[in-house]
């Protein structure tokens, strides 16, 4: 018997690298069109993952990367959170 449990796996919208689903953050809009993110990856409405990386987060940036497969405006406060996000858990690391 096969007891390993199977990772799920997700594509960043930055880098179209496939990671496991914790190494990547998910980004949600809502019906009202309302842009957060999701830290629990439960929320719901229509998900977009991105790696928890400095450079993938700058790179979403510059393409509009979340805008488009959101298809919704993303606020740069969204990315300044994503990047505190990203030195916070460097730092506990």
């Amino acid at each position: 018997m096969n007891n390993r449990k199977k990772v799920p796996m997700r594509k960043c919208v930055a880098t179209q690298e496939m990671k496991p689903k914790k190494e990547l953050v998910r980004i949600v809009r809502s019906k009202e069109g309302e842009v957060s993110i999701d830290l629990t990856g439960k929320k719901s409405g229509r998900g977009a993952y991105l790696s928890k990386d400095k450079d993938a987060i700058l790179l979403a940036k510059k393409k509009n990367t979340l805008a488009n497969h959101l298809g919704a405006q993303v606020s740069d406060e969204i990315y300044e959170q994503l990047l505190e996000l990203v030195e916070k858990e460097k730092q506990a690391n």
